[in-house]
């Protein structure tokens, strides 16, 4: 098994070219959030507490600060 194949997604969202995935990767047992804002072609992954997993995922500006 690929380590691109062992990400698996947990959830995602879309609105106003800004695509947010929250990603599990078990063979770490790691959390990240994947963000990419088209509006400013920017991307960013930010790695995260499970406990804050899905705060993170809907507020990740906050996390990336």
């Amino acid at each position: 098994m690929s380590l691109v194949r062992s990400i698996r997604e947990l959830a995602a969202r879309e609105s106003n070219g800004l695509s947010v995935r929250l990603l599990w990767h078990p063979l770490e047992n790691a959390v990240t959030v994947s963000v990419e804002d088209r509006r400013h072609d920017e991307c960013f992954d930010l790695a995260v507490a499970p406990e804050h997993a899905l705060d993170a995922f809907y507020h990740p500006f906050a996390y990336a600060a």
